[in-house]
């Protein structure tokens, strides 16, 4: 995967971590140091505004040691949520979307740091879907996942605000995704964090198709058990992907004309 732009510098780099350092110890993840050349590809921002957003992630900073406490109060002391909130709270900043898709919620990292930047921006709405699973017992056992909720609590149960930006719908996204794609005038950035497979991946990008808006962010996280479905749908529409790092959430910008779909064949003549 490729599209990651070459001519970002080791200082701007050096400055991009050391402006998510306080904000990530605050929220207990070495893993999301800002990574500044996946940003800027997602962006198409110049490094400087993108510097200036990340300048903002200081004042954060009781926020993510409040989702911290919460998140070990549940039980999820090491829980593997995204790695990379701090860009998904930049490309907010940076892109003023009208409508951010996601699927999958859980402890609501994500959904957080989507909001406080809308909040930032006084504009945008997050519509989330979420299918909970949910924890059996006291304690959360060996073999069930760190995305299933605590007892007693819901989709979100870290997030430490209300929005009324927020739209959060629980139920299997494919019923509830093809409704919301109807409502939507568009779609300005979508993240699936859901069910992790070649199918459902492929179903809710094929889905969203429709109304994504040229320069949309598109992301994936746990790609390595979805398969090719998302360098299909972006070679599909003529966008290149870019990979977080070494990790497996990777993104792609809509082209400013992206390609058709193309039409279902129709049936074979008849003599």
């Amino acid at each position: 995967m490729s599209g990651i732009p070459k001519d970002v510098g080791q200082t701007a780099a050096d400055r991009a971590h050391g402006f998510s350092l306080k904000a990530r110890r605050a929220l207990g993840d070495p893993r999301a140091a800002v990574n500044l050349r996946w940003l800027r590809t997602l962006s198409a921002a110049p490094v400087e505004r993108i510097l200036e957003v990340l300048a903002e992630l200081d004042e954060l900073v009781p926020l993510e040691q409040e989702m911290r406490r919460r998140q070990v109060a549940g039980g999820r002391p090491g829980y593997a949520q995204i790695c990379a909130p701090f860009e998904l709270y930049a490309l907010v900043r940076l892109l003023q979307p009208k409508h951010v898709v996601e699927t999958g919620v859980s402890s609501g990292v994500s959904s957080a740091h989507f909001l406080l930047a809308m909040d930032r921006n006084h504009s945008g709405s997050l519509h989330s879907i979420d299918l909970p699973t949910r924890q059996r017992g006291p304690i959360l056992q060996p073999d069930e996942s760190p995305v299933s909720l605590p007892p007693g609590l819901a989709p979100g149960w870290a997030i430490p605000f209300r929005s009324t930006r927020w739209d959060l719908r629980i139920g299997d996204s494919k019923e509830l995704l093809p409704r919301l794609v109807d409502e939507l005038p568009s779609i300005d950035l979508f993240l699936h964090d859901d069910l992790h497979t070649p199918e459902h991946l492929a179903f809710e990008l094929e889905t969203l198709r429709p109304k994504l808006t040229p320069g949309a962010p598109v992301l994936a996280d746990n790609t390595q058990w979805t398969g090719d479905a998302v360098p299909r749908f972006a070679a599909a529409l003529g966008a290149r992907v870019s990979r977080r790092g070494t990790g497996d959430l990777v993104g792609f910008r809509v082209p400013d004309r992206p390609r058709r779909k193309a039409p279902a064949a129709g049936p074979a003549p008849t003599n």
